[in-house]
């Protein structure tokens, strides 16, 4: 008769941050080999998502096979100086065995303090019995301080509230985060040093692009270049082969042109980073719950694919993208919302509408980003413990 081993018990918690889902756990709380990064703890977070699933539903775990919600987040009190907590990302493929730990998940970093908080990972005397928490929170992935405003009820942190989010179904507290000096650590917020590029890519076109470091990599180029309007929603975009395989070619060739790798073959094993995003001049439109989204509502169209597929929203990283870079003028972003200084600017994306800002400074001929600001909401699902068959 065959042994085997049995499965084991973690103590996790699920949350949905922004309009995306994952499943959070303490550092100290994994098993000792899991705590070190390597290919024990991806093949311990994959068998916990449930990939890699040939059938694309990870029914056997707890991803819910989308790129909103096979995520994975680790949190650790801070070995940075000024800091609360260390928050690590991981975003993991669906049908491959592959987990991308180059960037991070803004939607769920609006999570991340308030896990932070009931886990006892931030000084007691750093949380009101009645207001804001600030919590300093170490982004590990892109090595970046993020500030989020934690709300507070007797000692607890508030979870609901008449905060609404476009993309997300019910409303919750209002969570404020603040994503500081969100460029490149070198400064380099424009890669190749121009606002606009021109990116070729064999057998699909040329392109003037936006390429940008801040938040997240992201490629930006105008909808009307690639025949699209701006208002696409899912449908119309993941349903069409032809269009998904464009989109991740114009990624991988951003890529190498962003020196984020060399060849075309590496993008395979990138699939997190860059986002490519397509922008056009605000039009009204409707949204993919029925909203009527109005033109004079919104300051431009954004649509953004993560995973090479459509975000069904807007990915918080994305986000930060976008207010930085609509804060530049001349850029792909700040033409198509109309062009001159942008602070601050409402978005239409397929779930609805999102309000940005940003700060950028422009000093010997570099541009600087201080600052980027959002407002999110964020609540626990679950808590208890989750069981992982180890090989």
């Amino acid at each position: 008769m065959t042994t085997h081993t049995p499965q084991i018990k973690v103590p996790a918690t699920y949350m949905r941050g922004g309009t995306s889902k994952g499943v959070f756990f303490s550092l100290i709380d994994l098993p000792s080999e899991v705590q070190r990064p390597g290919k024990i703890r991806d093949n311990f977070l994959l068998r916990v998502i449930g990939s890699p699933d040939p059938y694309g539903k990870q029914t056997d775990g707890m991803g819910g096979a989308t790129s909103s919600t096979s995520k994975i987040v680790i949190v650790s009190k801070s070995t940075q100086a000024d800091h609360d907590v260390d928050y690590l990302f991981g975003q993991v493929s669906i049908d491959k065995a592959f987990i991308d730990w180059s960037g991070n998940c803004g939607n769920l970093t609006a999570a991340v303090g308030s896990f932070a908080i009931n886990n006892g990972l931030v000084e007691a005397n750093r949380i009101p019995k009645n207001g804001i928490a600030e919590v300093r929170i170490w982004q590990a992935n892109i090595k970046k301080t993020i500030i989020a405003q934690i709300p507070i009820t007797n000692g607890q942190v508030q979870e609901t509230g008449d905060f609404e989010l476009d993309g997300v179904a019910f409303p919750a507290a209002e969570v404020k985060v603040a994503f500081m000096h969100p460029a490149e650590n070198d400064g380099s917020m424009f890669p190749t040093g121009n606002i606009v590029d021109v990116l070729e890519v064999p057998e699909i076109g040329v392109f003037n692009v936006t390429m940008i470091n801040a938040g997240i990599p992201t490629i930006f180029l105008n909808a009307a270049d690639i025949n699209y309007t701006g208002k696409e929603l899912q449908g119309d975009i993941n349903s069409d082969p032809d269009a998904l395989a464009m989109f991740e070619t114009i990624r991988a060739y951003g890529a190498i042109k962003m020196g984020l790798i060399e060849t075309i073959e590496e993008a395979t094993n990138r699939q997190h980073t860059p986002k490519v995003a397509f922008v056009a001049p605000a039009k009204s439109y409707t949204s993919s719950s029925g909203k009527e989204i109005k033109a004079d509502d919104i300051d431009l169209l954004v649509r953004a694919l993560s995973m090479g597929v459509l975000h069904h929203a807007m990915m918080g990283t994305a986000a930060v993208a976008i207010s930085v870079a609509a804060a530049v003028p001349g850029t792909i972003v700040n033409l198509a919302a109309g062009g001159g200084k942008l602070n601050h600017l409402n978005f239409g994306h397929p779930s609805g509408t999102l309000r940005v800002g940003a700060e950028v400074l422009h000093e010997k001929g570099n541009w600087i980003a201080n600052k980027a600001i959002m407002s999110r909401s964020a609540r626990r699902l679950m808590d208890g413990n989750i069981y992982v068959p180890m090989p």
